[in-house]
């Protein structure tokens, strides 16, 4: 904004664009970053063309030592597709994620430009599809309608389908959810409702998105509870 009034003052023409709300902290060895309009600010002015969607890649090459998980929320309109906000959580690289994904949504960028967004990679600092790519891919998956979702505080209401083992739910459950492995699932189509919209839960999100592929191809109405367990119990972290 200096520069700007220096530039004025010159005689020069220039103008302040406006700021998108580029932020990160740091905190307990974790760091949280956000841009563009969260959820809240888009509900408060009464902007309903948007969905959104959670996804938990990992900040490098699985097989790369040191890779961690990232909790992202990504902000999309509904009917073009170009980027509203994003937000993220992590301990490694978060920083870069976000500020990619700035500069896309101050360029009007939309999650297909995302899909073929060309990025730095190495094993140690990426992965071959980027958690930028990563996001694209999965905004642009719902927009073509090749993965209905839906989220938690709806999806509660209707059948609930858990796709994890047995032992993940000794860890964490979800009332009232009926569990079908993946593994299991086609041999076991027989024991879901064809009269009911199936909502499918996993961890993240990612054997869910399998499992709903199965259930539409054969026949059975389907969502993935996007982002799974993890956006549930990180659904108030990533809400501005």
């Amino acid at each position: 904004q200096g520069r700007i009034a220096a530039d004025v003052i010159a005689g020069r023409e220039s103008r302040f664009r406006g700021s998108q709300g580029t932020s990160i902290i740091g905190l307990f060895g974790a760091a949280a970053a956000w841009t563009g309009a969260s959820e809240k600010t888009l509900d408060r002015i009464g902007d309903m063309d948007f969905e959104k969607i959670y996804l938990y890649p990992n900040s490098h090459a699985g097989y790369y030592p040191g890779a961690r998980p990232i909790a992202m929320k990504v902000i999309f309109r509904n009917s073009d597709g170009r980027l509203l906000g994003a937000q993220a959580l992590g301990e490694d690289n978060v920083d870069k994620r976000i500020s990619a994904l700035a500069m896309a949504i101050q360029m009007g960028a939309t999650v297909y430009d995302l899909e073929e967004a060309e990025l730095c990679y190495a094993p140690q600092f990426g992965s071959a599809k980027d958690p930028v790519n990563f996001a694209g891919m999965v905004g642009a998956d719902v927009l073509r309608g090749d993965m209905p979702i839906s989220h938690w505080g709806t999806a509660e209401k209707r059948f609930l389908l858990d796709v994890r083992e047995p032992a993940e739910l000794a860890v964490e459950s979800a009332p009232g959810a009926v569990n079908i492995p993946l593994g299991q699932l086609r041999a076991r189509l027989g024991e879901l409702p064809r009269d009911r919209e199936i909502q499918v839960l996993c961890r993240s999100g990612q054997r869910a998105y399998s499992a709903t592929r199965i259930l539409l191809q054969n026949g059975f109405k389907a969502r993935n509870i996007s982002g799974g367990m993890l956006a549930r119990d990180h659904t108030l972290l990533l809400t501005n």
